[in-house]
C-alpha cells in the first residue's frame, strides 16, 4: 500500500483526542473526597490476545486508546482466563468473571458427554447483581453469553442486547431490555449500518450521560475481534500486509494432535498454514482491534466529557486469547501462552498509573477487586483473590500458581516461570514443559531434557494438587494419569 505511512499518521493524529481525554487526574484530584459511590465500567473484548496492547507490548496492532488507558492506570501482564470445557472459551470465561469462581466450581449442564454449557445459578450471586441490590444502576449491553435468566437477575437495565455467541459485525440478532426479564426466542436484527463495536460503545455513552447523577456498573461486552473480522476499510489501510510479521513460534502445522485440530476455529485457515493466508490474518486481526480501539477511546472520553474522572473505574479485560497462526493454531482451543492468557488494565482514582503486575491472576479476581475498592463486602460464593494488594505493591503475590483447562483432553500448570502442558487425546498422551522466562513463545520442550527432570516432577506434583483444590473431577483426561 503505496499510503501505507500516510495513513497511519491521519490516523494517530485523528485519534489523539481520544488518547489526550484518557488521561486520569492528578493524585490530588484523585484523593479529593467524592460525595458518591464510585462508578464501574467493565469493557469485555472478545478473543483479544494479551500482547495485542502496544504500549504493553511488542505488537504491530495500533492501540493509541488502550495505550493511553495502560498508561494511566495498573496492567496486569499475567491474567489468564482458566479455560473451558467445551470450544467456546468465551461461556465459562465470563461465567467466571461475573461470579468470582472457578471453572469446576460454576454449576454446568451436561452436552454429548465430553461437553458442557455453562449458567449461573442462584446460589452464585454475580457482581452487577450484587451492585444492584447494594443500589446502582446495573447496564448489561452487548454479548451475554450466559443465558437469559442471569442477565435478567443481573441487570436493572441494557440495550442491544445479543444473547448469543457469535454473529456477522453488521447484522445481530439484538434485543431490547425487557423490564420483565423475559426475553422471547425469535431476535430482532438490527441493521443500523453501524459496526457491532459502534453499536455497544454508543449504547455505552448513552448510559453514562443517563447515569452521571446517580452511581452505575455499565458492563459492555463487545463482539471483536472475534471473527468474522469485519471492520471499516479505512482501518485495513494502517497495516501493510507484506510487512506483518510472523509470530516466532509460527508453524505450518501443530507437532501432535491436541484433540482439536479440526474444531470450527481451526478451519478458517488452510491445511497446512501458509504465510501468506497468515499475514492475511493477523492483518485483519490487528485491523479491527484498532477499530475496537476507537470506541474504547469514545467510552472514556465519554467518561471525562461528564465529569466523572474522578469517580469511575474503567475495566479493560479480555475473555481469552487467539492463536493466529502460532504452533500452527488459529483458535483458542488450547492451553498455551496466546490462548488462555488476557488483557486485564484497571484504570481510575487511587489506582497508579502506568504501573505494571506481573503476578499471576485469574479473570475471577476482577470480582473481589472490584467489591473491595467499592468498599462492599465481598460475598461468601466468591472465589476471587483480591488484586488490591498488587496495585498498592506490584510486587505483590496474588496466585502462587495457575490451573489451566480444556476440555478433557488438556491439562496445564503455570509456576515461578516454568509452564507444564499434559495431553490426552485418545489414549495418546504428550507432555510439554517450556521456560516461560527464556522462552516466552512455547518453542522448545524441556519435557525429555535430563535437566529439568526435577523441574518436571515439581510441576506434576503441583498439577494433581490443583487438580485436587479446583475440584476437577472431569475423569476422561485423568484415567491412567500418573505424573
Amino acid at each position: 500500500m503505496k499510503n501505507f505511512q500516510h495513513d497511519r499518521r491521519s490516523f494517530l493524529r485523528t485519534m489523539s483526542f481520544a488518547a489526550g481525554a484518557l488521561a486520569i487526574p492528578s493524585a490530588l484530584h484523585a484523593l479529593a473526597a467524592r460525595s458518591r459511590k464510585l462508578n464501574v465500567i467493565i469493557l469485555l473484548t472478545d478473543d483479544q490476545r494479551f500482547d495485542t496492547i502496544a504500549a504493553l507490548w511488542k505488537t504491530q496492532a495500533i492501540t493509541p486508546n488502550m495505550d493511553a488507558l495502560a498508561k494511566n492506570g495498573t496492567a496486569f501482564t499475567q491474567a489468564h482466563t482458566m479455560g473451558g470445557l467445551s470450544g467456546a472459551l468465551c461461556q465459562p470465561s465470563r461465567a467466571m468473571l461475573l461470579t468470582g469462581r472457578t471453572l469446576f466450581n460454576i454449576d454446568r449442564q451436561a452436552k454429548d458427554n465430553q461437553e458442557y454449557s455453562f449458567d449461573i445459578y442462584n446460589n452464585y450471586i454475580t457482581l452487577p447483581e450484587y451492585l444492584k441490590k447494594q443500589g446502582y444502576n446495573t447496564v448489561g449491553i452487548g454479548k451475554q453469553h450466559n443465558g437469559t435468566e442471569v442477565y435478567a437477575r443481573a441487570f436493572s437495565d441494557g440495550a442491544k442486547v445479543f444473547f448469543g455467541g457469535m454473529s456477522d459485525q453488521y447484522k445481530i440478532p439484538h434485543q431490547d431490555f425487557a423490564a420483565d426479564g423475559k426475553y422471547p426466542k425469535e431476535r430482532t436484527y438490527f441493521s443500523e449500518g453501524k459496526h457491532s463495536s459502534e453499536i455497544y460503545a454508543d449504547e455505552t455513552i448513552r448510559f453514562i450521560e443517563k447515569y452521571k447523577t446517580s452511581p452505575f456498573f455499565i458492563y459492555t461486552a463487545f463482539q471483536s475481534p472475534h471473527d468474522p473480522r469485519e471492520f471499516p476499510e479505512s482501518y485495513k489501510a494502517l497495516y501493510d500486509v507484506d510487512k506483518i510479521q510472523l509470530p516466532p513460534n509460527y508453524l505450518p502445522q501443530h507437532p501432535f494432535d491436541n484433540g482439536e485440530l479440526n474444531v470450527r476455529d481451526e478451519l478458517l485457515a488452510p491445511f497446512p498454514r501458509t504465510e501468506e493466508d497468515t499475514r492475511k490474518q493477523l492483518r485483519d486481526y490487528y485491523a479491527i482491534i484498532s477499530h475496537l480501539d476507537a470506541q474504547v477511546g469514545r467510552i472514556v472520553k465519554s467518561v471525562k466529557d461528564n465529569g466523572l474522572e474522578n469517580d469511575t473505574i474503567v475495566v479493560l479485560a479480555g475473555d481469552n486469547g487467539l492463536a493466529v497462526g502460532q504452533h500452527g493454531l488459529f483458535g483458542k482451543q488450547s492451553v498455551y501462552e496466546h490462548s488462555l492468557r488476557v488483557p486485564l488494565i484497571i484504570a481510575g482514582p487511587d489506582i497508579p498509573k502506568n504501573q505494571r503486575v506481573d503476578s499471576l491472576c485469574y479473570l475471577t479476581d476482577i470480582y473481589a477487586t472490584l467489591a473491595e475498592r467499592l468498599e462492599v463486602a465481598v460475598p461468601t460464593s466468591v472465589q476471587s483473590e483480591s488484586l488490591n494488594p498488587a496495585i498498592k505493591n506490584p510486587k505483590a503475590v496474588i496466585r502462587p500458581s495457575l490451573y489451566l483447562v480444556y476440555k478433557h483432553y488438556q491439562r496445564g500448570v503455570k509456576k515461578n516461570g516454568f509452564k507444564l502442558i499434559e495431553y490426552n487425546v485418545k489414549g495418546e498422551r504428550h507432555t510439554q514443559l517450556f521456560d516461560l522466562t527464556k522462552d516466552p513463545y512455547e518453542i522448545t520442550n524441556l519435557a525429555t531434557d535430563k535437566t529439568y527432570a526435577a523441574k518436571l516432577g515439581e510441576l506434576r506434583e503441583e498439577l494433581k494438587a490443583l487438580r485436587v483444590k479446583h475440584k476437577d473431577n472431569f475423569s476422561p483426561f485423568w484415567d491412567g494419569y500418573e505424573g
